[in-house]
């Protein structure tokens, strides 16, 4: 072989090694998933998801802990915070607030530390976008509360806490406050908290580098909504309010730490009879789409956004393929959704058409006990 033939046929080989590493299938993503805990389920399960064709496997128990209901990852990558919805924590009627360590070889987690929430039935924790404070909302007592993220991941007790007041029309559930949320603004100066209880979106200002918050203003929903949960659009200038009481979904324009409403619209189709509870709102990742789940019709509702005023129009609804979707989650390229449905033990995947933003069941998904949040780590 000469000289000239050898170098053109390595060349070449580097050209297709090149080539197929670049089109090398993505690496797996690790899928946690939070959920209550029973003989079948004893803390916060990790999987893999196929980002490439939507497939979980490899399901395991990455801690065992009690009733990790709500997750939230670090934006490092390496902590994870859950949640322990329980009645007593150390004497207190209060809940447990974790913080985990992630092993990014195995997926399982390592306890760091544990503090109480200072209220009880919590059931959401979030995290600032920077990752310097985490923020809790206790359904039970009607209560919001921060702490510090501390230099090795581990957790302060309670910076601020907040205690909601007031009631709403609707009977047996809205006697008192119940907060159910909060979500850091895309701006990270300020946070909104819906209580369910009080039909408010309550705003807090932030002070990431002390976990502080101070109480701003809020604004009042139409009496009997029960404001749930809250998205935001990658604009920073629309917010939306899933209403757990009256099946909406509820559109503001955001600036400068004030919500103006927009409209409300229902997540139910016409003629729909039954009793319902909305559960989770999340925004697409392009910003085009809506989601709401509902409770009741069992089923995802989509919405197309309007960019230039935040409007949603209704798209229809999707089965989710079990019984109370209670949350439900984008991965990050924004192909995938997959729902998590509590009372049939399954998480199921979906695929978003990236033209017109509707769902398309895949077939897949898995089997585990009652489901309550998921998220994905890269």
């Amino acid at each position: 072989m000469t000289t000239t033939r050898r170098t053109f046929l390595q060349g070449a080989s580097a050209g297709v090694c090149a080539a197929t590493s670049a089109h090398a299938a993505p690496k797996p993503l690790w899928l946690y998933i939070g959920a209550y805990t029973s003989e079948t389920n004893k803390g916060i399960t990790v999987a893999k998801l196929d980002p490439a064709t939507g497939a979980i496997t490899g399901m395991t128990l990455a801690a065992e802990t009690s009733n990790p209901t709500f997750l939230e990852l670090h934006p490092n990558g390496r902590w994870l915070y859950s949640i322990c919805e329980i009645g007593n924590y150390a004497g207190q009627k209060a809940g447990a607030l974790c913080a985990w360590s992630i092993d990014k070889a195995t997926g399982k987690l390592a306890a760091l530390n544990t503090v109480s929430t200072k209220g009880s039935g919590p059931c959401h924790v979030n995290l600032d976008h920077k990752g310097r404070m985490a923020m809790i909302a206790n359904y039970g007592s009607g209560s919001v509360a921060s702490f510090k993220i501390q230099p090795d991941g581990r957790l302060s007790e309670a910076v601020s806490f907040f205690q909601h007041q007031g009631s709403g029309p609707v009977k047996g559930r809205q006697a008192g406050p119940h907060a159910h949320s909060i979500n850091p603004a895309p701006d990270n100066r300020y946070a909104v908290a819906c209580d369910l209880g009080t039909d408010e979106v309550s705003i807090y200002e932030m002070t990431p580098a002390t976990a502080e918050l101070k109480a701003h203003n809020a604004v009042k929903l139409a009496p009997g909504s029960g404001p749930r949960h809250f998205a935001w659009h990658p604009n920073g200038r629309y917010g939306y309010a899933v209403n757990e009481l009256n099946s909406t979904v509820t559109a503001f324009m955001y600036g400068d730490g004030n919500l103006e409403e927009i409209h409300s619209v229902s997540t139910l189709p016409a003629g729909f009879k039954g009793t319902n509870y909305p559960a989770e709102v999340r925004v697409h990742p392009s910003g085009r789409w809506l989601y709401a789940s509902n409770r009741g019709e069992d089923s995802i509702a989509a919405f197309s956004v309007d960019a230039k005023t935040g409007k949603l129009a209704p798209l229809g609804n999707t089965p989710t393929q079990g019984v109370q979707p209670r949350n439900f989650f984008i991965e990050p390229s924004g192909k995938w959704l997959l729902a998590a449905n509590q009372k049939t033990n399954n998480v199921i995947v979906f695929e978003v058409d990236a033209r017109t933003g509707k769902l398309q069941n895949t077939g897949q998904g898995i089997t585990v006990g009652q489901p309550v949040c998921l998220r994905t780590l890269r």
